[in-house]
C-alpha cells in the first residue's frame, strides 16, 4: 500500500493525444518537462481519494508536443483506454524529488498553512489558509482562502519583504500583510 502523504503530486493527465493511447500531461514542475525525468510514477484515477487508489505506473516515452507535454503509459495502447486517465493525478514519492537549500519550499508543503498577517513585528490575524499557488512571471502568488462565510481570497506575492517566515512543523506562514489588501 502506498502511503499517499509521503507522495507529491506533479501534474494531472489533462487528455488523449494521438491513436495510440498517448495522453496529454498537464505538468507542475519547472520546467515543465522536468516531469518526464521523474519514473515511475504513482497515478490516482479521477474520483478516487484514497490511499489505495495509487497505481503504479510504468512511462515508456514521453516528450514536449507543442507547448505541452505527451506520454505513453505502459498497459494503455488505445485512446479508449487512455481516455479512463483523464483528470488524474500524477505524483512520486517525495524521497525522489532533489533536496531544497534552506528557506526553499515546494508548493505542496505551503498548500495547506495557515496564514498570518504581521504588523509592527505583532501577529495581527489570521488571513486564511493557502488553497494554491500560482505562477506570474514575475513571482509566485499564494492564493489565500478565508474561512468565514463570505470566503474571501487573499492573493498575496510571495516576496521577500512580504514573506516573513514559512514553519512547516507548526503549519504556519507568516506574512507582512494586512487583511484590507
Amino acid at each position: 500500500m502506498i502511503d499517499s502523504s509521503a507522495l507529491i503530486v506533479l501534474g494531472q493527465i489533462s487528455g488523449v493525444y494521438g491513436v495510440r493511447g498517448w495522453v496529454k500531461i498537464h505538468s507542475y514542475t519547472a520546467p515543465r518537462e522536468n516531469i518526464l525525468n521523474y519514473a515511475p510514477w504513482q497515478i490516482r484515477p479521477p474520483g478516487m481519494a484514497s490511499a489505495q487508489s495509487w497505481r503504479l505506473v510504468t512511462v515508456l516515452e514521453g516528450r514536449i508536443q507543442g507547448k505541452g507535454i505527451v506520454a505513453r503509459l505502459e498497459g494503455w495502447d488505445t485512446p479508449e483506454a487512455a481516455r479512463s486517465l483523464v483528470g488524474a493525478e500524477i505524483a512520486m514519492p517525495r524521497t525522489q524529488l532533489p533536496a531544497l537549500a534552506q528557506g526553499e519550499y515546494y508548493w505542496s508543503d505551503l498548500i495547506g498553512l495557515q496564514v498570518i498577517g504581521i504588523k509592527q513585528g505583532v501577529d495581527n490575524t489570521l488571513l486564511g489558509t493557502v488553497e494554491s499557488l500560482m505562477e506570474t512571471g514575475a513571482n509566485d502568488v499564494l492564493v489565500v482562502q478565508e474561512s468565514d462565510a463570505l470566503g474571501k481570497k487573499h492573493l498575496i506575492p510571495y516576496v521577500d519583504g512580504v514573506i516573513v517566515s514559512v514553519d512547516l512543523d507548526a503549519r504556519v506562514l507568516r506574512v507582512d500583510w494586512d487583511i484590507d489588501y
